[in-house]
């Protein structure tokens, strides 16, 4: 912890033997109380045998229902002009084995799984990761004070000489720091194309099976039928997936049990020559017969492992364990099972490729897989949507998505999230490919452009993570990279050539959200920067005396700033149009970091700006892209318990030290951390602290400690304040290109961003601000 008053600095030896007397201190007043309080960072939660094996079971419901359903399109897909060599089945499969193998399994479950943030999946938690271990942000908010988080992990491997000079090469230019953010951003868009494809090819697939036993029935009849499935899931999506997720593991491992035995059941049925598929020679066989048609046919053989990216994304809702052991497991050989039946049964059946799922099944239990099929589905979906709603929630966080609406549906788990706006886009666009198409071919040659180009950008990603962040041997790296590339560049080559065929869906998809989530945060960013270069010099606010030139009203006023450092623009043009300010300033600072989660003891950083005369904070509130920020009375409450902490604490560590009440004035503008850390005053960290502030008992716990001996007078100052309100005041920038800036920039800012802010949601709504206690400030910001 750092403490500094203007003039004064206490930190290295001075701060260890103070610590102590603090130390002391609190153990005479508090006694086993302070105990209690005190903060032990080793903690750790172990998963005993029987609850990791029924995360396991769980996780077959929430993670892979997309991956397991893909037996019923795939050898359609594959052979969507019909089987011409009963052989080329034999080496479809072979593909289709070890596709499985070399992606889902050894790639995906054993070693992207394993680059989790502290549990959290999917592109913005690798580009987290990232942000940690190099300075790749373009949002330059981080502070030293945040790197003190508990949750602000990086890596302690030996940094290795090549990793370092990937290092610098990545921050040497912002040009290669958009480079990595655009790679990101294009792989969060495939995610969210996925999540409208998904839903539509496997509910559509699953209700093809109707045709079989009423022939006469229409395909604009199965559409329909798919289209109220696909409308009733998007409608149950507001009750959370608490509500029907008891169900969700039981359905899909029934659906796992009876693939994989109706597969041993065509094995045995049908003859067991389908085996041989499991030498990979064959895959050479089938490309040497097949030639540019075998080629082609690797779109729907890719179909086979969708589902893989939606797994890594909704990673979070499950220990790492408890997924490898359920696909591993059950999955993995359920597939293998149920692909080796099917391709048993084609063997003999080539005419019956269009439908080979329902026609290999045995006829007696034709309906009741029918009905488990479909329910599959809908757990295929919802596992995607998820995912979709996972990924918008972290694009929120790190500003590259325009203010939704989130919504928590559980009170026990964070990840359980409903986002309504995004809800109903994905229902429409998903009833659209499903009315528009009408057919599994067009969407799953979709389906599988969105699926590769996301294991692309996986890949690389990847492979910065193992240089910057376990710091691997570059040879690992090079054939991790380089197996991977040569697996999805093949099929990405070979999808490509369908982009006429549906393909398109997903670049239009993912492009329309790429340019929402590019020219949103492109805007922020320039509005941040702006704010940067036009903070107020803190002596010019020291200079005004502590009325500020004005008069001090009661009550605290919260004047929310995008700036950890600085006094805003928006506070100067405030105070020079109107004659008065509140008695308590307090510059409260909502950022959120790359981590998944601050705990909430280590959620507020609280800052003196100026003498104590002045009544002037400021009040960084962290936040994980995971977290949420909750209601207004809540943070205020919290707000103000950590102000009156700090304040108690200030006045102990005054009486451990013989320090004076000197102050310097200092600017804080073009400073580094530690200065403008001195400048602002005395510095306050809960992370760097025995007791835990941003809980209302702690902080009942240092008033009761320090009640006895230690001024009050102006925490009762502040409490007054309180009592006589809080008012919030929020600043309504509006954005627009300087004169003489490109056409393409004039475009994004004045037209795209604008239109953006307008329709998404205001920022004192994302903050939960009060109308009758809200202040908006405005001012044009030309960037």
């Amino acid at each position: 912890m750092q403490m500094a008053s203007s003039g004064n600095t206490i930190e290295g030896a001075d701060l260890k033997g103070m610590m102590q007397v603090l130390d002391e201190k609190f153990d005479q007043s508090m006694g086993a109380e302070a105990g209690r309080l005190r903060i032990n960072k080793n903690d750790g939660k172990k998963h005993s045998t029987s609850l990791v094996l029924w995360l396991a079971f769980q996780s077959l419901g929430v993670v892979y229902g997309d991956l397991g359903t893909s037996p019923l399109y795939v050898f359609y897909n594959t052979f969507s002009d019909g089987i011409k060599d009963p052989e080329d089945v034999i080496g479809a499969l072979s593909l289709i084995i070890y596709s499985l193998t070399l992606v889902p399994l050894i790639k995906y479950i054993l070693i992207v799984c394993q680059a989790n943030d502290n549990g959290q999946g999917g592109t913005f938690a690798l580009y987290s990761l990232l942000c940690r271990h190099a300075n790749v942000k373009t949002i330059p908010n981080l502070d030293h004070t945040d790197e003190e988080l508990t949750t602000f992990s990086r890596s302690k491997i030996h940094e290795k000489p090549y990793a370092a000079k990937t290092k610098r090469w990545l921050e040497e230019k912002s040009s290669r720091k958009n480079a990595l953010l655009v790679l990101v951003l294009v792989g969060s868009s495939m995610v969210i194309g996925d999540g409208i494809l998904t839903p539509a090819i496997s509910v559509l697939s699953a209700v093809q099976g109707i045709r079989l036993d009423c022939p006469h029935m229409s395909n604009g009849a199965v559409v329909l039928v798919a289209v109220i499935i696909l409308v009733g899931l998007f409608c149950a999506q507001y009750r959370g997936i608490d509500n029907v997720g008891s169900v969700f593991a039981p359905v899909v491992f029934i659906w796992f049990l009876l693939i994989g035995g109706i597969g041993i059941f065509n094995i045995w049925k049908y003859g067991t020559v389908v085996l041989k598929a499991f030498s990979p020679v064959y895959i050479y066989h089938y490309f040497r017969k097949g030639g540019r048609s075998a080629w082609l046919s690797l779109g729907g053989i890719m179909l086979s492992i969708t589902g893989t990216e939606a797994l890594f994304a909704d990673l979070s809702h499950f220990p790492v364990l408890a997924i490898q052991i359920a696909f591993t497991a059950v999955v993995f050989p359920s597939l293998l099972l149920a692909y080796t039946g099917q391709a048993a049964y084609l063997l003999k059946n080539p005419d019956h490729v269009f439908d080979a799922f329902y026609r290999s099944i045995p006829a007696s239990i034709h309906w009741p897989v029918l009905i488990i099929a479909t329910a599959a589905a809908v757990v295929a979906s919802q596992a995607t949507i998820s995912a979709t709603f996972s990924l918008i929630k972290q694009a929120l966080a790190l500003s590259c998505f325009p203010r939704v609406k989130v919504v928590h549906t559980s009170k026990e788990f964070k990840r359980r999230i409903y986002i309504p706006d995004i809800n109903w886009i994905l229902m429409i666009l998903c009833i659209a490919v499903t009315v528009g198409f009408k057919n599994q071919t067009q969407i799953g040659n979709a389906s599988g452009t969105a699926v590769v180009i996301v294991m692309l950008v996986t890949t690389l990603l990847m492979t910065l993570i193992m240089i910057l962040v376990w710091r691997c041997h570059w040879l690992l790296v090079l054939i991790f990279t380089a197996l991977s590339l040569v697996v999805e560049v093949t099929y990405f080559s070979s999808v490509l050539c369908k982009v006429n065929q549906g393909g398109w869906v997903p670049l239009v998809i993912a492009a329309s959200f790429f340019i929402i989530m590019y020219v949103w945060h492109y805007g922020t960013m320039k509005r941040y920067e702006f704010e940067m270069h036009s903070k107020v010099s803190t002596a010019w606010i020291l200079g005004l005396g502590p009325s500020l030139g004005l008069v001090r009203v009661p009550g605290i006023g919260l004047v929310y700033t995008e700036l950890p450092r600085g006094i805003p623009h928006i506070f100067s043009h405030f105070i020079t149009n109107l004659p008065a300010i509140h008695s308590v300033v307090i510059f409260a600072c909502v950022k959120y970091l790359p981590v998944h989660t601050v705990p909430q003891e280590e959620r507020f950083l609280i800052r003196r700006i100026g003498p104590k005369a002045f009544h002037m904070f400021r009040c960084v509130a962290r936040y994980g892209y995971r977290d949420l920020h909750r209601k207004d009375e809540e943070f205020e409450r919290k707000l103000f318990d950590s102000l009156v902490a700090f304040v108690r604490l200030e006045y102990m560590m005054e009486d451990c030290s013989d320090s004076d009440d000197d102050y310097s004035i200092c600017d804080d503008q073009g400073s580094d951390n530690k200065s403008t850390a001195n400048c602002d005053g005395a510095t306050f960290s809960s992370a760097d602290t025995i007791i835990a502030v941003g809980c209302s008992g702690a902080s009942d716990a240092i008033i009761r400690a320090a009640s006895s001996g230690m001024q009050i007078d102006e925490v009762e100052f502040l409490q007054m304040s309180r009592d006589a309100g809080v008012v919030h005041i929020l600043g309504n920038t509006v954005v627009r290109a300087s004169g003489g800036s490109k056409l393409c920039k004039r475009i994004a800012i004045n037209y795209v961003y604008a239109f953006l802010r307008k329709i998404c949601r205001q920022s004192s709504a994302l903050l939960n601000v009060p109308h009758e206690s809200l202040l908006n400030v405005g001012q044009i910001v030309h960037v």
